[in-house]
């Protein structure tokens, strides 16, 4: 008789933790995405160096 442990091996696997870690992924690379292309329309241009500590001052503030 069980005592209401079981072995999750057991279980079917469920993809929708990983599916959903996939589109968390898509979503923050499409973001990353925008704001590039964003940068690139940017008045007054701004230095690729500018640029690059904007999109990793983006990329930080996704991933906390």
């Amino acid at each position: 008789m069980s005592d209401g442990n079981f072995n999750r091996a057991l279980l079917p696997s469920t993809p929708y933790r990983s599916g959903f870690k996939m589109g968390q992924q898509q979503t923050k690379t499409k973001a990353i995405n925008a704001l590039r292309n964003a940068l690139e329309k940017a008045e007054p241009p701004l230095s690729v160096e500018q640029k690059e500590a904007i999109i990793k001052s983006f990329e930080l503030n996704l991933n906390s």
